[in-house]
């Protein structure tokens, strides 16, 4: 790691936060109450400890294998940092996610409640879980239907797993604010505060539609060779 990595993850990293603190101030909301997920999939550890240097500590990571890969090993270099699972999970992978991460954004169907409840009774671990919904109902993505939103709710609380919020991402190509301003009337009336919504490329019109979990990758570390 050179200086100038550290100084463009500063710089980056002050950008994103700046943008976050129009969009709430717009809001008429506080930025404290929306985190910042840097989403690392994809990037080598190398690529990650200059985010790290610059002060962030909240991460996020596609796939189980490619986390356990690097994220133990910069635990250790780097104490309190907080890695959430944002990508799709396989039920036979429930265990080994609920040992690595800190929080899941992709419980999307009554298997993978039980998979994941079963595992953090084994591990005796509890991590919160964001139900992902389909919100623009599209075959190739994850996501519980939205009309199965209420008993995929309820089974998952039903099983002991902690549920802060809703998950989302919009489909490509369309403005995504009216599938935000969806999933935020979805969570409220479901009695849920928390909204995992936004990417690099919408972060700022997620936060002024309620988000409470941003998800942004390229424009923390660039674009991807």
């Amino acid at each position: 790691m050179t200086d100038s990595d550290e100084k463009l993850a500063t710089e980056n990293l002050a950008m994103v936060r700046e943008q976050m603190s129009k969009a709430a101030k717009i809001a008429q909301r506080k930025v404290e109450d929306v985190r910042l997920i840097a989403i690392s999939k994809t990037r080598s550890a190398d690529e990650i400890r200059p985010l790290m240097e610059a002060g962030h500590r909240l991460f996020g990571e596609n796939r189980v294998q490619e986390a356990a890969g690097k994220w133990p090993a910069l635990r250790d270099a780097f104490g309190d940092v907080k890695v959430h699972l944002v990508g799709q999970l396989q039920s036979n992978k429930a265990e080994d996610a609920v040992e690595l991460f800190d929080a899941i954004h992709s419980l999307d169907r009554p298997s993978l409640v039980k998979a994941l409840a079963k595992a953090m009774d084994k591990l005796d671990r509890r991590i919160p879980c964001f139900v992902q919904v389909n919100i623009g109902e599209e075959p190739q993505k994850g996501g519980c239907e939205i009309s199965d939103l209420p008993d995929l709710l309820q089974s998952a609380r039903s099983a002991g797993i902690e549920v802060p919020g809703l998950m989302c991402v919009p489909p490509s190509g369309v403005h995504p604010a009216p599938y935000f301003a969806l999933l935020a009337k979805l969570a409220k009336e479901n009695d849920l505060s928390g909204l995992s919504m936004g990417m690099s490329g919408d972060f700022e019109s997620a936060i002024k539609l309620g988000a409470t979990h941003v998800r942004v990758g390229t424009a923390l570390f660039g674009a991807r060779t």
